[in-house]
């Protein structure tokens, strides 16, 4: 398969706003290794080759676990996530799966008993911005393969 367009290059504004909105998520109240295995989890629901194989390998250059990235497909059934990342990632797989319904009560409630309001707002906006990344990859047939993190210290 070979990619369809650059993004980058064609909408380098859009590119430039989208980037500015993942600068804001270093400052959020969900710290960094939630919000790798998020935007991965994000990407495998979607199906985003390229996004799958840019948030496994920066979430394995942070220090996350094998273990708990083969699991995280079946995050639900595995004894690897903590109360929070289980809640966290309810509410990021029914944000994402909008077209399953509207954001259940039930969602709402097992992730306001263990998020502050703040933290699902933050945790909106970052399932959001990857909801997108994954369209603009996925329609670009954006080539995965290539990507290689920023060293721990940087990112």
């Amino acid at each position: 398969m070979s990619q369809r367009f650059d993004m980058y290059a064609l909408s380098p504004e859009s590119y430039k706003a989208l980037i500015a909105l993942e600068g804001t998520f270093q400052k959020s109240s969900i710290e960094k290794e939630l919000r790798e295995l998020v935007k991965l989890r994000v990407s495998q629901v979607n199906g985003c080759a390229y996004c799958i194989d840019m948030h496994w390998k920066d979430a394995r250059a942070g220090g996350e676990s094998e273990q708990r990235l083969y699991g995280l497909d079946a995050w639900d059934e595995s004894p690897y996530y903590t109360e929070r990342e289980r809640a966290a990632l309810h509410w990021t797989e029914a944000v994402t799966r909008l077209h399953d319904g509207h954001v259940g009560d039930d969602v709402y409630e097992q992730a306001s008993a263990v998020l502050t309001p703040a933290e699902i707002s933050d945790l909106t906006c970052i399932v959001a911005a990857i909801n997108a990344w994954n369209r603009f990859a996925i329609s670009a047939r954006t080539t995965p393969g290539h990507y290689k993190p920023a060293p721990a210290a940087i990112a």
